[in-house]
């Protein structure tokens, strides 16, 4: 559900990036006063898992269409909502700077939609109550479906509305919306059970990460977070390999309303973000110039789980800092 630049005019652009940075603020703060910095290591492993988990489309059957996972519910489910968001913010801020994926005009739509909606909507209303102390894989498979769900719907509709309020393209708003919500509805039960799937692992590997003292013997921090970043490695450099070429969710709505018209986007401000993203997207399509396709994508997504890792990381960190210089 990245948004590119040609649905967004500067000013909704502009707006929803104000509105993600002030999301942003408030998350720092947050998690500075309320640092736990055992679970720095956690969160830039979660945040790469995340990055590698977004190159696997998966189709939807009947539609000609694929999706993928957003993770922010995921995220929270393990680091709660605020870490949760810095992480997925840092996510999308490599995809559009790096990979070219999502717009930098809308690069603010784009962490609105697909992590305040989840971090802090669904995983406190939904995902938490449900849930509850994680012990039951029944409760965690219906916190996560419904969560994933109805976080999706959510966003996809402000992609709609932003859309709309743009103005700077021809989409119908009931058209596109009809097609919109339907699909993200499959995609999000598909990312509930994998969000399930991925929890219940976890929880059982190492409860402890969950705030649950287990008597029986669990894997160590450091084990957990190696099998979880090699996981990543085998996803990004080699799972990814297996993703649908069919259009997203996004895609396939647009293309479905357009009758498969390119949408294009004029304006200095719309050529000069289109200008810097040519200059930073080293790896655009997830791929490299001059190597092979197969093995360009797999460089790709391990260096970009990497470069995600070290990121999050690296905010952490300063966060951390600012806490210590704050007492």
């Amino acid at each position: 559900m990245h948004m590119s630049d040609a649905l967004i005019s500067p000013a909704v652009g502009g707006t929803m990036l104000a509105v993600s940075a002030g999301l942003i603020f408030f998350s720092s703060t947050h998690l500075r006063k309320n640092f736990d910095a055992s679970k720095i290591p956690l969160m830039g492993v979660m945040g790469a898992f995340v990055f590698a988990m977004q190159m696997i489309n998966f189709a939807i059957p009947a539609t000609g269409s694929s999706g993928h996972i957003g993770g922010a519910i995921l995220l929270a489910a393990l680091l709660g909502p605020c870490a949760a968001f810095l992480a997925l913010t840092c996510v999308l801020a490599i995809q559009a700077l790096f990979f070219a994926d999502g717009g930098l005009i809308a690069l603010g739509c784009n962490v609105f939609n697909m992590g305040f909606f989840a971090c802090f909507i669904a995983y406190p209303l939904i995902f938490k109550p449900i849930a509850k102390d994680y012990s039951s894989s029944t409760r965690i498979a219906v916190a996560s479906i419904l969560s994933a769900t109805i976080a999706l719907q959510l966003g996809a509709f402000c992609v709609v509305l932003q859309t709309l309020l743009s103005g700077v393209t021809e989409l119908p708003f009931k058209t596109f919306a009809f097609l919109m919500q339907p699909i993200h509805l499959a995609i999000g039960i598909v990312e509930g059970l994998l969000t399930a799937a991925t929890i219940s692992f976890i929880y059982k590997v190492r409860p402890q990460i969950f705030n649950v003292e287990n008597p029986l013997k669990s894997l160590s921090m450091t084990a957990t977070l190696a099998s979880l970043f090699l996981a990543t490695l085998i996803i990004g450099g080699g799972v990814s390999l297996l993703a649908s070429s069919n259009p997203d969710g996004l895609e396939w709505a647009i293309e479905n309303t357009t009758d498969g018209k390119e949408l294009l986007a004029s304006g200095e401000i719309h050529e000069a973000s289109a200008t810097l993203q040519e200059k930073t997207s080293l790896l655009a399509d997830y791929s490299i110039a001059n190597i092979e396709s197969n093995v360009g994508t797999s460089l790709a997504g391990i260096i970009g789980s990497v470069i995600t890792l070290f990121s999050i990381v690296l905010l952490a960190v300063i966060l951390k800092k600012r806490k210590s210089i704050d007492a």
